[in-house]
């Protein structure tokens, strides 16, 4: 989504870093080259000026004192200032004191609101809550049946009935304190624009359900009007948080940057991707982070901690450690890997990242030939690959739709990789010669700290490449 603003930044400040002590007139030269880059991202105008003067106001301060680093203090003056438009902080969920609490979802018609509405409810789940969804919007075709086949694929439960979507709602608000749910999401009708109908419909809605939350949906795909849209909502509902849709598309990401600035109210979350699981609470910093190429470990760290299980992940450690580690635990691990989601996406959380690593688009369809591969070997073969011959890779290659040449690579990266990790386990070695695994502090969170310090010392030079398929 912010990949042009995000090269623009990069190619700003790498000439910002080239410079000792910065003057006035590089300040200047600076801002007009971030408002642009602003402007190009579809970012407001008003919004554009506001956060350069704002930017101004500080950076002038740095280079009137001369400090020691002024670039580096003009760097994360732009960081905090991104962080402020994006939201300042992170919006925390307060349960009501009386079940249920009652979010109400709003927005126009193809922005994603019933999508999101069971995104939010699978996130409410993972929260150890007990969600209610409520389909009250009865005038798009096969709204409701659209909310229950989502609802099913979660395992959260649907009401809705034919008729007013007002006592739709308020009949909603009854069964989720019947049914003992904790928490209510109400899906709205929409319009393809704004009209005083919907907007009416919608606030007879809240003041039938008093929601703590209302949250508008708004696909991060529209740009300008965007801010006109939000402006609207919120001048009828009181708007608590947006939820960006789409944020893993092509478009400039302009709404992310604008919406906040114009009502006042944060993004609360944001839809990353078409899968159910592709949705995330929105962290303003860590974006920021991500805009300006400083990544985003703290996601990626907690998506990991989602996706692997604690056990088999330390037990596979300890293979790998032992020098033990099999293709049947290659393919485990890739399973969960997927199940972080998109890999364009992990690289793109990643410090340091080449840009054009970040910009490469990397399909998940890329692993199903070595998990074709890998699925078409026999459990001996994957256990000890070296075993396999000329008349096994035939075999392997026939099954598995492959080529001879694409199994050769397979096993002599795999083969690269057993002694790499062999050689690591011989550097964690506890009293009396015993290998221990290593183990880092605080567990997957004690890796921030532990990447910042780079790779370990005695890591052979390169890492053997992935084995992606390359034909």
């Amino acid at each position: 989504m912010f990949d042009t603003l995000s090269d623009r930044f990069d190619g700003i400040f790498k000439r910002l870093r080239g410079k000792g002590r910065l003057t006035e007139s590089d300040v200047d030269e600076v801002l007009r080259e971030i408002r642009t880059a602003l402007l190009e991202a579809d970012v407001n105008v008003a919004v554009a000026r506001r956060v350069v003067e704002r930017i101004r106001e500080q950076a002038v301060g740095v280079t009137l004192s001369q400090a020691l680093d002024p670039s580096q203090q003009v760097i994360k003056i732009v960081s905090n200032e991104l962080t402020n438009i994006l939201g300042g902080q992170t919006l925390k969920i307060t349960y009501a004191s009386r079940p249920p609490t009652v979010v109400l979802m709003a927005g126009l018609q193809g922005s994603g609101k019933t999508t999101n509405s069971a995104k939010l409810a699978r996130w409410f789940k993972s929260q150890g809550r007990h969600p209610l969804l409520v389909g009250a919007d009865l005038q798009r075709p096969a709204a409701v049946e659209q909310l229950r086949v989502l609802g099913r694929q979660i395992d959260v439960p649907v009401f809705s009935e034919p008729g007013d979507p007002v006592s739709t709602a308020a009949r909603g608000l009854a069964e989720a304190r019947r049914l003992g749910r904790d928490v209510l999401i109400v899906d709205t009708a929409g319009r393809l624009a704004i009209d005083a109908d919907m907007m009416t419909q919608v606030r007879q809605i809240s003041e039938a359900i008093q929601p703590d939350y209302t949250f508008l949906v708004i696909d991060a795909m529209t740009g300008q009007d965007a801010v006109s849209v939000a402006e609207a909502f919120h001048q009828t509902l009181a708007i608590d948080g947006v939820i960006l849709s789409k944020l893993d598309g092509d478009a400039r990401g302009g709404a992310a940057l604008s919406v906040k600035e114009v009502i006042g109210r944060p993004i609360a979350f944001a839809s990353t991707g078409e899968k159910l699981d592709a949705f995330e609470q929105f962290h303003p910093d860590r974006m920021a982070g991500r805009i300006l190429g400083m990544g985003d470990v703290l996601t990626l760290i907690e998506q990991a901690e989602q996706a692997f299980e604690k056990d088999s992940a330390a037990e596979a450690a300890q293979r790998m450690m032992d020098g033990e580690f099999t293709l049947d635990d290659f393919l485990d691990q890739m399973q969960q890997l997927k199940k972080m989601g998109p890999l364009s996406g992990l690289l793109g959380m990643m410090p340091g990242m080449p840009k054009e690593l970040k910009g490469a688009k990397i399909d998940d369809d890329d692993l199903k030939p070595i998990e074709a591969i890998i699925r078409s070997m026999t459990a001996q073969e994957r256990r000890k690959p070296e075993i396999i011959n000329g008349s096994r890779r035939n075999r392997i290659a026939a099954g598995s739709g492959t080529s001879v040449g694409e199994i050769n690579r397979l096993v002599k990266q795999f083969s690269e990789m057993q002694k790499m990790m062999k050689r690591m386990g011989g550097m964690s070695m506890g009293k009396k010669g015993k290998k221990k695994m290593p183990m880092m502090p605080g567990g997957l969170g004690g890796l921030k700290g532990a990447m910042q310090g780079g790779l370990p010392a005695g890591l052979p030079e390169g890492f053997p490449d992935m084995p992606f398929n390359k034909r």
